[in-house]
């Protein structure tokens, strides 16, 4: 069974900085590409940045370049998300996705998710 599990959200002040953890079992980590989506209620979810299953390419929505990155360990089958500078528009939960298919940035596009971690950023 596959299981994405996220974690490392919690309140942050304005201006902060949070690093998210995405866990992953029951899949061949390795060779999947892992995403960050967004979504505040009611609202489509908002890609926020990937990286390839090798870790040598990411992307990032353009809301976050600069202030965010992502990364991975293989090794340990988790990819990060560090938030730098984080604004009050920040504040939503945080889902982290895996897939196969490099440059995907549509929700309906990956294959398996995990459960989100709340993030929010006070002003």
């Amino acid at each position: 069974q596959v299981q994405l599990v996220e974690s490392g959200g919690t309140l942050v002040q304005a201006g902060g900085s949070l690093r998210l953890s995405c866990s992953a079992s029951g899949l061949p980590f390795g060779t999947y590409n892992i995403a960050w989506f967004r979504q505040d209620p009611g609202k489509e979810r908002e890609f926020v940045a990937v990286i390839s299953w090798t870790g040598g390419r990411s992307d990032y929505a353009d809301s976050v370049k600069g202030r965010f990155t992502i990364s991975r360990d293989n090794a340990k089958k988790t990819v990060y998300l560090q938030m730098n500078s984080l604004k009050p528009e920040d504040t939503t939960v945080y889902y982290c996705a895996a897939n196969r298919a490099w440059g995907m940035k549509l929700n309906g596009q990956y294959d398996y998710w995990g459960q989100g971690t709340q993030v929010t950023v006070s002003s």
